[in-house]
């Protein structure tokens, strides 16, 4: 009998060890499918409108206080070469989703408006689409501006959700008429009238593809895309995230929720900043609340200088020259801070890289390829985020006008601006030539010593080669989004 039973029990274990082992094989690549899942890295991008380089506390600002912003320079890296694409928002932000120079895709031609019939084509390959292929949930809270038409808006896009302002939050709907007086005087009255903003505006507010709020109260979409953003980040604590946070502020008007606003015009822009950066400290505690934090990229930049000409409603470039609208350095060197796995805590880097440049390097950093059909210009600067290179990839940068106009170049320390007069003729009807103007960033970040006239072989080589980085672009632009 108990030869019997060994003989039994061996007969049972060659039948079902197969089914054993399966089945514990089936249930290792289970646990490693989540593993792998929970291992993928989250990223936010946290992107300000018309914020300054001189705006933050850590990149010098005496007089706004910003102590959640400067913990991701404290905890991770400041990046103080970092170029947007466009000096204003439109042609930036598609640059920023798509890592192409706005031309390349066809979203150069300034900003769009209510009554425009274009924005940027599906078929483009943005952030979101990369991430989401990869089973990544995506969400868009804040201000688009690349298109409000349902076939360009964020879900369109690549991102599963959308809540926010389609265009600027100056742009009444439907066709952009009936706003109230501008100008800093404009403002100023605005910021005393706090029901302003429900009163003399019709600026929509969409989730998804539906106008929910019109107007909205801009007093609190700050705090409200916030807390969409902290709702998102729960609901998907267990899988992988990419939040892009374009805020409508600080683009005029300004609006703060009414506990914390200063009544002192004066003091508007202070309080709007300082206002953002207390809700991107919700926002960090939030990510150290799931145990996020060290698993998750965090991205605070803007999409391009100050709008100087609004004075105390606008911002600071700091020791940058000029400021929105213009290729000086204060249109398009903006404060960049990152923090996130791999990324060495309180580090300066100070080289060249942009906007154009974060597909490319989200690509690297998730270990995917970009799709082969769509050519960009962004280069992975995974080793500058890293620190684990002395030398950006990037040793060129083209300078396109507000409008599109090839202007300038950047390659290495030299800067060449090639600027055309106003007035194209002389009272004679004499063309007048460009104005050449040479800059070494280097020793002259805030570009004051044109070195034209000492350096023409110089002016020479960049004017030729930025031509024919721009007949390239020209030549393989591809079409936008076009209403019918």
């Amino acid at each position: 009998d108990g030869q019997s039973s060994i003989t039994t029990r061996k007969i049972i274990m060659r039948n079902y060890f197969p089914t054993i082992f399966f089945s514990l094989l089936l249930s290792l690549l289970f646990l490693n499918s989540i593993v792998g899942e929970v291992s993928k890295p989250n990223f936010i991008i946290i992107f300000a409108d018309d914020q300054g380089y001189g705006d933050l506390s850590c990149f010098g600002s005496k007089t706004i206080r910003t102590p959640n912003i400067d913990r991701l320079a404290t905890q991770g890296r400041k990046f103080t070469s970092f170029m947007v694409a466009s000096p204003v928002c439109t042609p930036s932000r598609a640059a920023l989703m798509t890592a192409c120079y706005p031309k390349r895709v066809g979203m150069h031609q300034h900003v769009l408006f209510p009554s425009s019939t274009k924005g940027l084509h599906p078929e483009e390959h943005t952030i979101a689409d990369h991430l989401k292929l990869q089973g990544y949930a995506t969400a868009c809270f804040g201000k688009w501006h690349l298109g409000h038409h349902p076939e360009v808006l964020p879900t369109s896009n690549g991102f599963d959700t959308y809540m926010g302002i389609p265009y600027s939050n100056d742009m009444n709907h439907p066709d952009n008429k009936g706003k109230p007086r501008g100008g800093t005087t404009g403002m100023d009255i605005l910021w005393s009238d706090p029901e302003s903003t429900l009163t003399l505006w019709k600026t929509p507010l969409f989730e998804n593809e539906e106008i929910i709020e019109l107007p909205v109260d801009q007093r609190t979409v700050t705090r409200r895309y916030t807390q969409k953003a902290i709702a998102f980040i729960k609901a998907h604590q267990d899988s992988p995230f990419f939040i892009y946070l374009p805020h409508s502020m600080p683009h005029i008007p300004l609006y703060v929720p009414d506990d914390i606003r200063d009544p002192d015009p004066k003091n508007a822009y202070i309080n709007t900043i300082e206002h953002i950066d207390t809700e991107v400290g919700r926002l960090l505690d939030a990510l150290d609340q799931f145990n996020l934090s060290d698993n998750t990229y965090v991205m605070y930049t803007t999409d391009n200088g100050p709008w100087l000409q609004f004075k105390h409603h606008g911002g600071s470039a700091g020791p940058l020259r000029a400021g929105k609208g213009t290729t000086f350095e204060g249109g398009q060197r903006v404060p960049c801070l990152i923090r996130g796995p791999g990324i060495p805590a309180g580090t300066v880097c100070d080289q060249l890289t942009s906007t154009i440049d974060v597909l490319p390097t989200i690509a690297a950093i998730t270990g995917t390829a970009l799709p082969e059909d769509k050519k960009i210009d962004g280069m992975d600067v995974t080793g500058l985020w890293e620190a684990t290179a002395d030398q950006s990839p990037r040793n060129e940068f083209v300078h396109y006008t507000s409008v599109g106009k090839l202007e300038g170049l950047r390659q290495g320390d030299w800067k060449l601006l090639v600027k055309q007069a106003s007035s194209r003729r002389n009272q004679q009807g004499e063309k007048k030539p460009p104005q050449m103007m040479l800059f070494d960033l280097k020793n002259d970040l805030s570009e004051q010593n044109n070195l034209a006239g000492q350096y023409p072989e110089i002016v020479q080589k960049l004017r030729k080669r930025m031509k024919i980085l721009d007949q390239e672009i020209t030549i393989n632009a591809r079409a936008p989004w076009i209403k019918n």
